[in-house]
Parts: C-alpha cells; sequence; structure tokens
C-alpha cells in the first residue's frame, strides 16, 4: 500500500528555473483622482468603499470592485 503526502503549498530555491507569481499591488485612489477605465473610459473617484470604488464616467457611473486591474489612476 502507498501512503500520500497532504498537499502543500509549492515552494522554490531561490535557484530555481521555475518563478513565483509575483501579485501586483493594489493601486490605492482617493476622492477626485481622475481615472481610466479599459471600459468606461476617463472618469472621477467620488466614493471609496473597503473594496471598491465609485467612479462618474460622465453618462454613467460605476462600482469598480478591488483588484482594479481595468482601472488606472492618471
Amino acid at each position: 500500500m502507498t501512503s500520500r503526502r497532504p498537499a502543500s503549498p509549492t515552494t522554490y530555491s531561490a535557484r530555481s528555473p521555475f518563478r513565483q507569481a509575483v501579485e501586483a499591488p493594489v493601486e490605492i485612489f482617493a476622492v477626485g483622482d481622475r481615472v481610466t477605465h479599459d471600459r468606461f473610459g476617463l472618469g472621477t473617484v467620488i466614493v471609496l468603499e473597503s473594496a471598491a470604488v465609485l467612479v462618474d464616467f460622465g453618462a454613467q457611473r460605476a462600482r469598480v470592485t478591488s483588484p482594479f486591474t481595468r482601472l488606472t489612476k492618471i
């Protein structure tokens, strides 16, 4: 009978050719920041929440959740 070890997170040594994925830092926004969104275009941050921001894009308002991958501060 073969025993199996429990699955553990993969770790690599410093000299390993396999690199761990580096997470991009979550951008911090403030009320009044000008931003651009891939889909909605240019806008202004109007409300901050713990895990989201509400942005006014002129024709519409959109709530963008964290991580803000499509939202860039300009």
